[in-house]
């Protein structure tokens, strides 16, 4: 097969094709950690348009499943088209803190099953409760979240919980 022609923006290199794939991807995160390419992404759109993305923060009170990545993936498509496109779009983290969700799994854990129980334990230490399930997994959603590539602030991200949010 013929060389490819090199062009400026992907000039042509022999590739392994026995590769370790496993090993490779921590390269590239090592290589995008090293040069804070997301940063320098934003930077140099300093004085560009702003296009703004809201996401649907998940709850982190359990553990992120593969059905996880394929929303996720979705949520970083739309605003890393609209970089390459010349728009600033800073993209900030967050997390779902409150819901039903949160109190299911914290009534399961506590194996209560009404509401009743729910007043007798304490709704002030039941509350407490619930806010410190919502990050017992940030740390996998986090590592989730860097492995497939998903560029977001995750150093400011915003909780639903915090008074500053509501």
């Amino acid at each position: 097969m013929a060389d490819a022609s090199p062009t400026a923006l992907i000039p042509h290199r022999s590739i392994d094709p026995r590769q370790e794939l496993p090993a490779l991807e921590l390269e590239v995160l090592e290589r995008w950690r090293e040069r804070d390419v997301f940063a320098k992404s934003l930077a140099a759109r300093e004085s560009a348009e702003q296009w703004v993305f809201y996401e649907g923060p998940p709850t982190a009170n359990g553990p992120p499943g593969a059905h996880h990545v394929l929303s996720r993936v979705f949520k970083d498509i739309y605003p890393r088209f609209k970089t390459m496109c010349g728009y600033r779009v800073e993209r900030k983290g967050g997390w779902d803190c409150h819901g039903l969700p949160v109190e299911i799994a914290v009534e399961q854990e506590l194996g209560i099953r009404s509401k009743a129980e729910v007043e007798l334990y304490g709704i002030k230490e039941f509350n407490e409760r619930c806010r410190e399930s919502v990050f017992a997994y940030v740390q996998d959603w986090n590592r989730l979240t860097e492995r497939i590539g998903f560029w977001l602030d995750l150093d400011h991200a915003y909780r639903t919980l915090d008074e500053s949010y509501i």
